[in-house]
């Protein structure tokens, strides 16, 4: 057990039976009343967002959730396989746990996966990985001084914009959070 005052981004809470990670939160005391807490927290399971306010000194439950390195070996049907880079355990986790992940990544990539109790609840990736354009349509001379993009697709099978000069082949930065592209990576 804890108290609202131990509410910091990233703690997980156990409330009525699911668990909420907090995204944002914010104490206020106000001139007249008592003080509270404002937190932003989205569900580990359903990724619903909600917006949930606390009374200062309020008991809260805390969720233990271990936090650990793995590397992304191999897709096994619809599951997917990690492996532990301290002990070498593997780690088969559901496409559903695995989410929009899947669009970034790669065999062998190192990945944060969140477990409480032993289960899965979500991945981690890094801000960014590095994906070769494995097709789009050819660039036209003249296509680098506008500001235009066009679709791409990655070694992952996801679909990214991309300005108009990149060729089948180009090695590009995505931002795994958004699916933006960060920009070209120079052989």
């Amino acid at each position: 057990m804890a108290t609202t005052n131990d509410i910091k981004n990233g703690t997980v809470l156990k409330l009525e039976g699911q668990l909420w990670s907090v995204i944002e939160f914010q104490h206020v005391k106000p001139g007249k009343g008592g003080a509270f807490v404002r937190t932003k927290m989205k569900n580990v399971t359903t990724g619903k967002l909600v917006d949930k306010t606390f009374n200062a000194g309020l008991k809260i439950e805390t969720a233990n959730v271990d936090r650990r390195d793995y590397q992304y070996l191999y897709q096994d049907g619809v599951d997917f396989v990690f492996m532990d880079t301290s002990d070498y355990d593997q780690l088969t986790v559901g496409a559903a746990v695995v989410g929009d992940a899947v669009n970034f990544l790669l065999e062998n990539q190192n990945v944060t996966i969140a477990l409480h109790e032993g289960s899965p609840l979500y991945i981690e990736l890094p801000p960014s990985v590095e994906l070769v354009v494995t097709y789009t349509e050819p660039g036209l001379q003249g296509d680098r001084s506008t500001g235009g993009t066009k679709p791409a697709t990655v070694e992952t099978g996801f679909e990214i914009q991309v300005p108009l000069f990149l060729e089948t082949g180009t090695r590009v930065k995505v931002d795994t959070r958004t699916g933006d592209y960060l920009g070209r990576i120079k052989e």
